[in-house]
């Protein structure tokens, strides 16, 4: 059987959150955040291996921890490049097409991806090429004019608001990124928008989480630690 890759990017430099180092790198309930992100590919039973893409200036500290927590699923840690495609496209280059047909690109700082989350991907993995995850939008959303005056008033009933982690096979994503630099497309959000973008395959949705939240804001950190109560009295 094929293998089931999980590629972590944890590439993000902290600045939306006012501090001196990274998001992933902060601690939670004695666990920094990319630790409580890495256990969550690492004790799911249908992920072979991991992937780690960081910080380049935090390379070494990337390392420590993994070595530390003693880790048996990360296979590589790679240096990231200046954007977040970039960085993805480092991750899935990296990996042998031969060796994986699945690959789950997910963002470090969502550190409460659920099992069934997981599972959903790589059960629609098996009929579809690219898949996203995604909840319901709870606000009216609104397209703006140059002027800040109201354009249109978005139907939310269609909208969704995407989380990661994101499936495709492997080959699909890799040719994604290869033809991104071919047509000098070199800032895409994420990678499903690639595929779309490229009109390479249909991507299909599964429901996210709204606990599945991206640390990115100080508030986000309250948020996280109120979450880990949550999980801790569920157990």
């Amino acid at each position: 059987m094929k293998k089931n890759l999980a590629l972590i990017l944890a590439g993000g430099s902290g600045t939306r959150i006012e501090e001196d180092f990274p998001k992933q790198f902060f601690t939670l309930a004695g666990k920094t955040i990319l630790q409580h992100t890495i256990e969550k590919f690492e004790n799911h039973p249908r992920l072979d291996h991991i992937f780690i893409v960081t910080n380049g200036a935090f390379y070494d500290k990337t390392g420590e921890i993994v070595r530390d927590s003693g880790y048996q699923k990360v296979e590589a840690i790679l240096k990231g490049g200046q954007t977040r495609q970039e960085s993805s496209c480092i991750g899935v280059t990296a990996a042998v097409p031969g060796d994986y047909e699945n690959v789950l690109i997910h963002d470090a700082a969502r550190p409460f991806v659920s099992r069934r989350i997981i599972d959903d991907l790589l059960e629609k993995l098996n009929t579809y090429s690219a898949v996203n995850v995604a909840v319901p939008s709870p606000d009216t959303i609104i397209e703006i004019k140059k002027n800040n005056r109201i354009k249109k008033v978005l139907d939310r009933n269609v909208l969704r608001r995407v989380q990661t982690p994101q499936g495709f096979k492997l080959d699909l994503i890799q040719k994604a990124h290869r033809l991104a630099k071919e047509t000098n497309i070199f800032n895409a959000s994420d990678d499903c928008s690639l595929i779309l973008n490229l009109n390479l395959a249909p991507v299909y949705v599964v429901e996210g989480s709204p606990l599945n939240i991206k640390i990115t804001y100080p508030l986000d950190l309250q948020m996280a630690r109120t979450i880990l109560e949550i999980e801790s009295e569920k157990t």
